[in-house]
């Protein structure tokens, strides 16, 4: 098992933008954080925000990371002047990450088409009061 951690963690894109083996457009660095504009983006100024801890998904992360990142993202947010925009993280493939090490999305939605920015659905559910009521105290339980 470690020795799977130690290859994700030498295959890393994300950690070897961080170390500098992977040029990058960075924006913001703290002790923690790298931030930089994603190659790959959505819309014009779509940045990343990467801990430099190495954690596949949010629940890895110390929380000392993760009160680093949204100051950073409000921070590229304000830079930019944007009026609207997503924050968005995923944990796990099915839930469409693409890079094993927890990163969020700056994204900017210029405009109200569909067609620059994040375009989602939001298949929303209906749930019986009694079911809501037991989903509600499994997760209360354990909080």
């Amino acid at each position: 098992m470690a020795s799977t951690a130690v290859k994700s963690l030498a295959s890393c894109i994300f950690c070897k933008i961080i170390k500098g083996e992977i040029p990058s457009y960075k924006l913001i660095e703290t002790e923690l954080s790298f931030s930089f504009l994603d190659v790959g983006p959505l819309s014009k100024g779509h940045a990343l925000i990467v801990p430099k801890f190495h954690g596949e998904k949010l629940h890895d992360l110390p929380d000392e990371h993760l009160v680093d990142i949204l100051p950073i993202a409000k921070k590229i947010a304000i830079a930019q002047g944007l009026a609207d925009y997503n924050v968005l993280q995923n944990n796990g493939a099915i839930a469409h990450q693409v890079v094993p090490h927890v990163h969020f999305h700056v994204i900017p939605k210029p405009s109200a088409s569909n067609d620059e920015g994040l375009v989602i659905g939001w298949p929303t559910q209906t749930f019986e009061k009694e079911e809501m009521q037991k989903i509600y105290e499994e997760i209360k339980q354990k909080l």
